[in-house]
């Protein structure tokens, strides 16, 4: 995250680090500027640091993350993008581009719209003209998402429901890149995740079933009716759950691919269907 100016960055106090350090922040130096940069009021930056103290995630007490670039919305409630996703991103970038001059895009699982937001910004900078449907399942999530919608000039189209209910029929066999962070901690590891996620984001956008691999099963299943012939699905995972996922794709019918970002700790499964392979009708 950058920071902007503020009338009172000059110098870090000692006492804000200090607080968010006994709070248990690792980076307590660069989250104490961020807070300085964002608070408009010496006693906005107080109940800043308080909350942020208190345990609530940084991006919800500053109500924006940084992502690919972007500067996205957060609010209270909503899944926080994580930097790791860029590489699901940086993933469809490359399944898509050079391919189709106005690639249909779709984002399941939205959550604040980052995903979908951002691989549209930079199909735009390949000179492309993405055209963007995403969806969640989630009130909070799908609020938050039309407004970085509407931050990005009105871009795309927000539904709210269950995974593909929602899309409009006439995307059956249309989409060029379907991007989905489906929820994939498996049940009995919620309650070892920090206490940021745990007790701050929804459980709709954490809990992945027994194995973590539910929503992904049912994503992968019906997307060869959603997909172009040559279109792809990616779907990002973690490196131990990756062969189960595979073999998801594999049984859908996708050509299937997985890899991984060291750096970011990311793992990404990509799915293709068929040049050649006629669309599927029904939902």
């Amino acid at each position: 995250m950058s920071v902007s100016a503020s009338p009172f960055l000059h110098t870090v106090p000692a006492a804000i680090v200090s607080t968010l350090r006994a709070a248990g922040c690792v980076f307590a130096e660069d989250e104490a500027e961020l807070l300085i940069a964002t608070a408009r009021t010496p006693a906005e930056l107080d109940d800043m640091v308080r909350r942020r103290a208190d345990g609530l995630p940084l991006e919800h007490v500053l109500g924006w993350a940084e992502f690919r670039g972007l500067r996205v919305a957060v609010e209270p409630g909503v899944f926080v993008p994580r930097r790791r996703t860029e590489f699901l991103v940086e993933r469809a970038v490359a399944a898509v581009a050079g391919h189709v001059a106005s690639p249909v895009v779709v984002d399941l699982c939205c959550g604040s719209g980052a995903v979908g937001l951002a691989l549209a910004a930079a199909l735009d900078r390949a000179g492309l003209h993405p055209e963007l449907h995403a969806a969640d399942i989630d009130p909070a999530a799908v609020r938050c998402a039309r407004r970085n919608a509407a931050a990005q000039g009105g871009r795309g189209r927000i539904y709210e429901g269950d995974l593909y209910d929602p899309l409009p029929a006439g995307l059956l066999g249309r989409v060029d890149v379907l991007v989905a962070n489906v929820p994939y901690v498996p049940t009995e590891a919620i309650g070892t995740l920090p206490p940021e996620a745990r007790d701050h984001e929804p459980l709709v956008a954490l809990d992945g079933g027994v194995d973590g691999l539910d929503v992904l099963r049912r994503v992968t299943a019906a997307a060869p009716r959603w997909l172009a012939p040559g279109g792809s699905l990616l779907i990002e995972t973690s490196e131990v759950q990756a062969a189960a996922a595979a073999a998801a794709f594999t049984a859908s019918g996708l050509t299937t691919r997985v890899t991984t970002c060291d750096e970011l700790n990311a793992t990404v499964i990509t799915g293709t269907r068929p040049p050649s392979e006629r669309a599927q009708q029904g939902a």
